[in-house]
C-alpha cells in the first residue's frame, strides 16, 4: 500500500516569531488537538522545548488520548528536520500506522500574518483504513488550524 497525503494551509493573523513559538511549545500542540484529543509529551523531553530536540533520534512514545482521556493510540516521535522560523518534519511509527510523517511549514505573509502548512502522509496498518482515516485526519488538522488561528484572534 502506498501512503496518503493529506495537506492543510491557512493564514494566521500573527508574526511568523509568534506562530513559530506556539506551534513547536507542547502546550501550544495540545491546545491545537483539544477537546478532540490529548498528546502526552514522551517523558525524557518533557522540560525540552521542540525546537531543541535532537534530530533523528526516537524522543520516546507519546501517547495519545482521544478526549483528553481515553487511550487512543502512540506515537513513537522522532523529529528528523527542524528549521527555526521555518519548518519541522515528524517521522513516526504508530500502533495504527507503518508510518507517520507531519511537516510544518511557515511561510510570513507580512509583520502580522503567517501561512502555516501542514503535510500529513499516513500509511495505516490496515491498508483497508486508509480510505476512511482520510477524512478523519483531514478534519483533524482543519480543527488544528481552526484552534490556532483562534488562539491568536483572542490574545
Amino acid at each position: 500500500m502506498s501512503e496518503r497525503t493529506v495537506r492543510q494551509t491557512s493564514t494566521i493573523a500573527a508574526s511568523l516569531d509568534a506562530v513559530w513559538q506556539r506551534v513547536t511549545d507542547f502546550e501550544g500542540i495540545n491546545d491545537e488537538l483539544m477537546p478532540v484529543m490529548r498528546m502526552r509529551v514522551p517523558p525524557g523531553i518533557r522540560d525540552t522545548a521542540m525546537d531543541t530536540v535532537p534530530l533523528g533520534v526516537p524522543l520516546g512514545r507519546s501517547w495519545l488520548f482521544y478526549l483528553g482521556f481515553l487511550p487512543l493510540d502512540y506515537d513513537d516521535l522522532t523529529v528528523t528536520e527542524l528549521v527555526p522560523r521555518s519548518h519541522f518534519q515528524e517521522v513516526s511509527t504508530m500502533a495504527s500506522m507503518r508510518r507517520w510523517t507531519h511537516r510544518r511549514e511557515l511561510h510570513a505573509v507580512d509583520a502580522g500574518h503567517t501561512e502555516v502548512t501542514d503535510v500529513v502522509g499516513f500509511e495505516p496498518r490496515l491498508a483497508v483504513l486508509a480510505s476512511p482515516l482520510e477524512p478523519v485526519i483531514r478534519g483533524l488538522f482543519a480543527h488544528r488550524h481552526r484552534r490556532l488561528a483562534r488562539h491568536f484572534a483572542d490574545s
